[in-house]
């Protein structure tokens, strides 16, 4: 077995040349995480602001509902999946399954709870500021929620880095519907999986040092936002 030092210089080398099969597989996982965060903060946001708005009957089993929903684990999320998009499957005609679609869509279910909830929070402290200027000036729903959303944009912008930092480093579900497939459905996670089984520790403490690299990235953009927000009073 290589020594570490000598694994952890050929993975840095591995980094610093930007190797061919490096660079895709950080692309794709970039690609997928992206796409998932995007649509989940579309369908999220909106959702987690009228929650946060609005009271009605059963809204509390709703938000017990939304609150277990961010605890989905991701092979239950990806078995689901599979079972759609299969050829026995209801979905199964779009050709999806082992395709980064398919992986975009399993990451969009299990972010999109986690983006409704933090979202409803923030805009349920904000909203017990608006109210009452709400009522009086009449404001429609459509309008309310497009107005908070917008002052709470830079607390929001947190909510969307957690939803990234939870999808960059998922592997069960994206396993099972990508298929690990090199070239084409191999992301971060599912290549460090395999390189590790494999004997590649090189390849594999190369993905593992840049995927550390994004998550401290995520970390300290969402810690300085929080920070400014504090300062400057933000949402």
């Amino acid at each position: 077995m290589q020594e570490l030092g000598e694994i952890f210089g050929l993975a840095i080398g591995l980094i610093v040349s930007a190797d061919e099969n490096l660079l895709e597989i950080i692309f794709l996982s970039l690609r997928v995480s992206l796409s998932a965060v995007l649509i989940s903060c579309l369908m999220g946001m909106p959702l987690g602001a009228m929650l946060g708005m609005t009271r009605f009957r059963g809204h509390a089993a709703v938000l017990v509902l939304l609150n277990a929903l961010m605890g989905l684990p991701p092979v239950v999320v990806g078995l689901v999946v599979y079972m759609l998009l299969s050829n026995a499957g209801p979905m199964g005609w779009l050709q999806l399954l082992y395709t980064p679609t398919a992986m975009i869509i399993a990451q969009t279910i299990l972010i999109t709870p986690i983006v409704a909830a933090l979202t409803r929070q923030v805009i349920e402290s904000l909203h017990s500021e608006y109210a009452e200027q709400f009522r009086s000036m009449c404001v429609s729903a459509r309008t309310a929620v497009a107005t908070l959303l917008w002052d709470a944009r830079v607390s929001l912008l947190t909510v969307a880095l957690a939803g990234f930092g939870r999808a960059i480093a998922e592997v069960g579900a994206v396993m099972i519907v990508g298929g690990n497939i090199i070239h084409l459905t191999r992301v971060m996670t599912t290549a460090i999986a395999l390189e590790t089984s494999k004997g590649n520790l090189d390849l594999a403490l190369a993905l593992g040092i840049v995927l550390f690299l994004l998550a401290l990235g995520i970390n300290a953009v969402v810690m300085s936002l929080r920070s400014d927000t504090t300062r400057y009073g933000y949402a």
